[in-house]
């Protein structure tokens, strides 16, 4: 068991939001689920919790009243290691939500994520702070992140 767990709370779509993220991420499973019992109630039978593996990472997802939405400021980093890994999960994981700057999308349950090539952080963290600064304008024009156009501004010439 995981020290630290991400808990997504739904408003009735936890099931259909775990299913659709385990879809998507190869090294995923479903885990446990547990469902509403209560007789004479509307939810009998949905799902009340459910934990599942995203690339070998924890989740739990929580059926509950609307209450609460999920804050854009907290969102879920995804490294990627080719330009085709970026394109697959960015379509995928956008498709009903809302793509954004810099790489981040919103899914169609209101969950936020950082689609991001893996080779982004070591241009950054370059020493030649020339080289970021560019890689830094670079990314700041776009909505999915493109390698080819990173390298581009990190070698221009």
């Amino acid at each position: 068991m995981q020290k630290i767990t991400p808990f997504l709370w739904f408003n009735g779509e936890a099931e259909e939001a775990m299913n659709f993220y385990t879809s998507i991420f190869k090294n995923s499973k479903v885990g446990s689920i547990t469902r509403y019992v209560e007789e004479g109630r509307e939810q009998n039978g949905m799902v009340l919790s459910a934990i599942f593996q995203l690339e070998g990472q924890e989740f739990i997802a929580l059926n509950s009243d609307p209450q609460l939405a999920l804050p854009p400021a907290l969102s879920f980093f995804v490294n990627c290691e080719t330009q085709e890994e970026v394109d697959e999960l960015w379509e995928k994981l956008s498709e009903g939500g809302e793509k954004q700057k810099c790489g981040w999308l919103i899914d169609k349950y209101g969950v936020s994520w950082q689609i991001i090539p893996s080779i982004l952080r070591e241009m950054l963290h370059d020493s030649d702070t020339v080289k970021s600064k560019r890689v830094i304008k670079a990314m700041l024009q776009m909505d999915k992140i493109d390698i080819e156009d990173l390298k581009q501004a990190y070698e221009p010439y």
